[in-house]
């Protein structure tokens, strides 16, 4: 059975993401750092989203070693096709997860500008 917008609506969601889930879920392809520290998304439906990412960038956050360029330029899709960063680029996340931040692959199509 197929959920509804007003399904996830009654379940609590927001509108816009009972949209996305009645819509059904999207996969990211390819993410790109930009220089003005958003995300170039490709989507599995070909569709390219801008996600900016300076409102997470903050100090004390978990997003804080992301204001570094050389450590925001290394994001990278994890083996489930995640958005995700190693904290510190000489430890393996796969190994040590602590070592990783990663997105929700929902949150970011919901929140990013359609291109």
């Amino acid at each position: 059975m197929n959920k509804t917008v007003d399904w996830y609506l009654s379940k609590g969601f927001s509108t816009k993401m009972a949209e996305y889930f009645a819509s059904g879920r999207k996969k990211i392809i390819k993410v790109e750092a930009q220089k003005d520290f958003s995300l170039l998304l490709t989507f599995n439906n070909d569709e390219k989203r801008l996600f900016d990412m300076k409102p997470f960038i903050a100090p004390n956050t978990v997003f804080e070693c992301l204001s570094d360029w050389n450590i925001f330029n290394t994001v990278y899709l994890d083996s489930d096709s995640v958005v995700s960063w190693n904290k510190n680029p000489q430890i393996d996340s796969e190994q040590d997860w602590s070592n990783k931040i990663d997105l929700s692959t929902d949150t970011l199509y919901v929140n990013s500008l359609k291109l």
